[in-house]
């Protein structure tokens, strides 16, 4: 390797580098701008298997009989 092609496969390391850099900032600022518009992606979550595990809800919520009441003696007095 020649010093001419090493500064090639440098500059042309540099270039690529800062290349996907910008590509990466190009990408979360458009994000950041249309983020309101979006739902967000939920990939490895319990709901976003929902059609592959064959349950038609598979969210529980609490029943109003398993609700207990809140211990409030051990909180601090407010001043």
């Amino acid at each position: 390797m020649d010093v001419d092609s090493a500064a090639t496969f440098l500059s042309c390391a540099i270039l690529f580098g800062a290349g996907f850099a910008i590509l990466g900032i190009t990408v979360i600022f458009i994000n950041n701008i249309t983020h309101k518009y979006w739902k967000p992606i939920r990939i490895f979550t319990e709901d976003s298997w929902v059609m592959f595990n064959g349950a038609s809800n598979p969210s529980r919520f609490v029943e109003p009989e398993e609700v207990k009441p809140v211990d409030k003696t051990n909180e601090p007095k407010l001043k």
